[in-house]
């Protein structure tokens, strides 16, 4: 079988498109880790975030879930979080899991408090909502919570 000079062209121009492709999508703005400090938040339930998420405060991204795990004492899920370094947290702040939309990721929004101590490197929010599962919102609407 004979290799025109074109079928070479068209196939390094197919793998140069797909190495660019792998390229930008591991180089895009919202993928870059954020330096920064680390901060934790317990809460009952976190279905749908994953590591990689983003934190967001005001609608603003300002950090992501850098991982998760479970405490084996209460068997409650421990989300740790890592917070751009120029954003300062009240101590008093709250933190809930929400997602985009009706079938959006799921991310936490940190909803600050007043204090003027703002929480520091490896502090806790203490004040969480778990995540709300929408199967569970239909089932109750459509079964009246019957169980």
């Amino acid at each position: 079988m004979k290799i025109t000079a074109i079928e070479t062209i068209v196939g390094a121009i197919v793998i140069f498109i797909a190495v660019s492709f792998f390229y930008f999508a591991y180089t895009i703005p919202g993928v870059k880790n954020i330096n920064g400090y680390s901060i934790s938040a317990t809460f009952n339930k976190v279905s749908g975030l994953v590591n990689g998420a983003e934190v967001r405060l005001s609608g603003i991204k300002i950090g992501t879930i850098s991982s998760q795990n479970l405490d084996l004492e209460t068997y409650d899920a421990v989300v740790f979080m890592t917070i751009s370094e120029e954003i300062k947290i009240p101590e008093d702040s709250s933190a809930k899991i929400t997602s985009q939309g009706l079938l959006g990721t799921n991310y936490i929004e940190i909803e600050p408090g007043w204090s003027d101590t703002m929480l520091m490197d490896g502090e806790v929010i203490e004040l969480t909502q778990g995540s709300v599962d929408i199967m569970d919102l239909l089932g109750k609407a459509v079964f009246g919570g019957a169980q």
